[in-house]
């Protein structure tokens, strides 16, 4: 059987979904418990009958933001996140300068003078903290080089995850600077907004995603609500409502990848977390099952979940941890960078010139094209979704950075022609690794009739592969030179970020990361 698709071909294979699985969890006296009833795998429930009872778990949630001290978080965690944070800021900083990142500022120009509480990072803006939320979450996600979640579970395709910093850290750092806090209040609430949103989004099924929502949309809001919620000292009752609302303020399609709406979806859920925890402060309030319902989150975005992904698994263990988060190599989807990080290798070691290459064969698992799907891109942010240009890219420069997805450099002649010649196909080999890898099976086919071989499951920056704090410090500083700032400004942020629990106020960061 001839698992090289074409593209047609492969767009339909792609449109076969995964098959919902509904797992029963465990019964604990101070948990919610859970008594599904028997389902086929792939069957939504067609009732509330056929729901699995899981009374408590929006609260068990709730409990676990409102309870959860600095204390409890293992230093191994707080390193790791600061690799993340760190990362955050400087695409934050590189996002100033996107296309996206004028008009966004234009926008709250527009609303007219009002209560200038937080940081437009990499500007001279202040803006109410929802609104600096919005703004710098588009930021973070503009490039699409922020950092990604991990699947565990092995139905749990690699995209259908989400990225945990761009909603999480822009609504955190708003809520804080303008209340004056420290820098381990900051933490603590990226943290535990990130534990949630993670959590969430091991728990819900594959459909979510393959359907066409955009998880860190979706998702992201709940992990934005957690930390503002934690920020303004709520107790569990509260964060219970501030999570009732932003389950409604959910939203993001994947339709839009490629355009200025991705980054859009970090922001409006950065945005709709420090909103719920706004209005839930004034007494708002919503369900107090916003997941587990029948018609709740869980059942409407996806029609099932898996309970044992995110009951009695909150901060056990931290999602930092284990399966951990991946820090991009490459402003492009993370789905190409296995691959990109195996042509860089093959291509420098065996000195290959795009005047070389006949023809490159790319082969992953079936998934994989539903995100990268731009075959022949002609804009920057398309060529993100290329899984065709990465490849080019890297025989053409060596590298991958901000430069090399410009509109300008994606028209080049030479790119057009060389993103020709390769082919993006279903690879038997890749389909059995399972989906929660992202193996990428590369064969280069020379002029001369070699063919040069790799595989790669990894890139540079996954847990397997990690970054250190010095490498992310040196890819923070890439990014803050292509928005051009000066190298001291961007020196003194690292070192903040690196004794970031020793930092009273954070007001002292904000002022460094604007313009």
């Amino acid at each position: 059987m001839n698992l090289k698709l074409t593209r047609r071909e492969m767009g339909q294979t792609a449109l076969m979904g995964l098959g919902a699985v509904l797992c029963s969890g465990p019964s604990l006296d101070a948990a919610p418990k859970s008594t599904p009833a028997p389902q086929e795998s792939g069957q939504r429930p067609e009732s509330s009958a056929a729901w699995p009872s899981a009374e408590g778990l929006s609260r068990y949630v709730a409990k676990f933001v409102a309870s959860t001290t600095y204390a409890d978080i293992p230093q191994d965690v707080i390193d790791l996140g600061k690799k993340s944070i760190l990362d955050g800021f400087g695409l934050a900083i590189a996002g100033s300068v996107a296309a996206s990142g004028p008009i966004a500022r234009t926008y709250l120009k527009s609303l007219g003078d009002c209560r200038a509480q937080a940081t437009v990072i990499g500007s001279t803006m202040k803006a109410p903290t929802r609104f600096a939320a919005f703004a710098n979450g588009i930021g973070i996600h503009a490039d699409d080089y922020d950092d990604t979640q991990l699947a565990v579970l092995p139905d749990r395709v690699y995209g259908l995850l989400t990225h945990p910093t761009a909603p999480v850290l822009p609504a955190a750092f708003a809520v804080a600077e303008a209340g004056g806090m420290s820098g381990r209040d900051l933490m603590l609430a990226y943290h535990l907004g990130v534990e949630v949103e993670c959590k969430i989004a091991e728990a819900i099924s594959p459909r979510h995603y393959e359907d066409g929502f955009h998880s860190t949309g979706t998702i992201g809001v709940f992990g934005a609500a957690a930390a503002a919620a934690k920020l303004q000292r709520m107790d569990a009752d509260r964060c219970l409502h501030a999570l009732g609302v932003a389950g409604s303020e959910g939203s993001g399609l994947r339709i839009n990848f490629g355009t200025m709406m991705k980054p859009f979806h970090a922001g409006h859920a950065a945005e709709g977390g420090v909103l719920a925890a706004d209005l839930t402060a004034l007494g708002w309030t919503s369900t107090e099952k916003i997941l587990e319902a029948p018609t709740g989150f869980f059942r409407a975005a996806s029609g099932s979940y898996d309970l044992n992904s995110i009951l009695n698994k909150l901060g056990n263990p931290w999602t930092f941890a284990s399966p951990g988060i991946s820090i991009k190599p490459f402003p492009s989807g993370s789905l190409s960078h296995p691959g990109m990080t195996e042509m860089q290798r093959l291509a420098k070691e065996n000195k290959i010139t795009p005047d070389q290459v006949e023809r490159v064969d790319v082969g992953t698992n079936r998934f994989m094209p539903t995100a990268l799907i731009y075959h022949q891109p002609k804009t920057g942010l398309e060529a993100k979704f290329s899984m065709e240009y990465s490849m080019a890219v890297i025989l053409q420069f060596g590298r991958g950075t901000l430069n090399e997805y410009t509109d300008a450099t994606v028209n080049r002649p030479e790119l057009q022609e060389l993103v020709k010649k390769v082919h993006f196909y279903v690879s038997p080999e890749a389909e059995n690794g399972g989906y929660s890898k992202m193996t990428t099976i590369i064969d280069i086919h020379l002029t001369n009739g070699r063919t040069i071989s790799g595989r790669e499951d990894v890139a540079k920056g996954n847990p397997a592969n990690p970054m250190s704090f010095d490498e992310v410090a040196e890819k923070f500083r890439g990014n803050t030179a292509y928005a051009k700032w000066p190298s001291a400004k961007a020196d003194a942020i690292v070192e903040a970020v690196r004794k970031l629990e020793d930092l009273p106020d954070v007001r002292t960061l904000a002022a460094l990361c604007a313009a």
